[in-house]
């Protein structure tokens, strides 16, 4: 039981209810001082303190933490991290295989359609929207699926080796988007950190899992490893800047996709609580 007290203009004493009452009698009081003919909405009776039952479970205790961790995540709230926590091992993986994931890529995707077709886009051509490829365009998650779901220490070595079968699958949402921008006339360029070694196996799943049309695919050269993702994809697009393009849109599932000089005009980002990449 909680005792609360009401003091101020109206005192009604001491209360005593069980916590299912509490929002009921806190409505109810509520209600009386509203029809009150004096009542001065900047003046509420204080204290007044509504307690909640602390939840001891401790499985749900341990998925409320994973559920702020990806928040943080997602909202660029955290430091550089290298695998997921180990305790949230099985919470990211119910929220891949799910339908929240799912529902979140669609989300993002229907937004980005939207703010697409708003766009009043010039005579010359030069109106750009820029995608990341992986986990953007194309999902690797039947490596991931294999490597928990993040919760191993990236393996570039192993990494690369899937990369060179081009067996990653479309992200439905986002080629329907990809088909979308290009039908409203946005020129379309892809911007990833993969390899240029890797640039005639990524074009080959790109077009078997029905990307085409694109403008311009830019990869990793020599001169850009040791670079971070963000110093890179910044440096691409000051040239398209450069070379007289407007960058209208970009979708990314990292933050560094998105950030850094030459940003587009909107962003979207795609959720990936796997991997972090600065």
């Amino acid at each position: 039981m909680t005792l609360v007290y009401f003091t101020d203009s109206w005192k009604i004493g001491r209360i005593y209810f069980i916590p299912t009452m509490r929002i009921f009698v806190f409505l109810v009081l509520f209600t009386v001082a509203i029809g009150s003919e004096n009542f001065n909405s900047h003046v509420f009776p204080r204290p007044l303190i509504i307690d909640y039952p602390e939840n001891n479970e401790p499985q749900l205790k341990d998925e409320l933490k994973c559920t702020t961790w990806r928040f943080a995540v997602e909202t660029n709230n955290l430091s550089p991290w290298k695998t997921i926590p180990e305790e949230c091992a099985d919470y990211v993986r119910q929220y891949i295989v799910g339908p929240g994931y799912k529902m979140d890529i669609n989300r993002v995707s229907n937004e980005a359609g939207v703010y697409a077709k708003s766009v009043n886009l010039g005579d010359d051509g030069k109106d750009v929207w820029v995608f990341d490829v992986d986990e953007t365009l194309l999902s690797n998650l039947p490596y991931y699926s294999d490597h928990g779901y993040g919760l191993e220490v990236f393996d570039s070595v192993e990494y690369d080796k899937w990369v060179e079968k081009g067996m990653a699958p479309a992200l439905g949402s986002s080629l329907k988007l990809y088909k979308e921008v290009l039908s409203l006339g946005f020129k379309v360029f892809l911007l990833t950190g993969r390899s240029e070694r890797h640039r005639s196996v990524t074009v080959e799943n790109l077009m078997n899992a029905g990307f085409h049309n694109w403008h311009k695919l830019t990869l990793r050269g020599s001169n850009d490893h040791g670079k971070t993702a963000t110093t890179f994809k910044s440096e691409r697009r000051n040239e398209m800047v450069e070379e007289g393009f407007r960058i209208v849109g970009n979708s990314g599932d990292q933050w560094s996709d998105l950030l850094g000089s030459s940003m587009s005009n909107r962003s979207f980002k795609l959720p990936n609580p796997i991997y972090y990449i600065p």
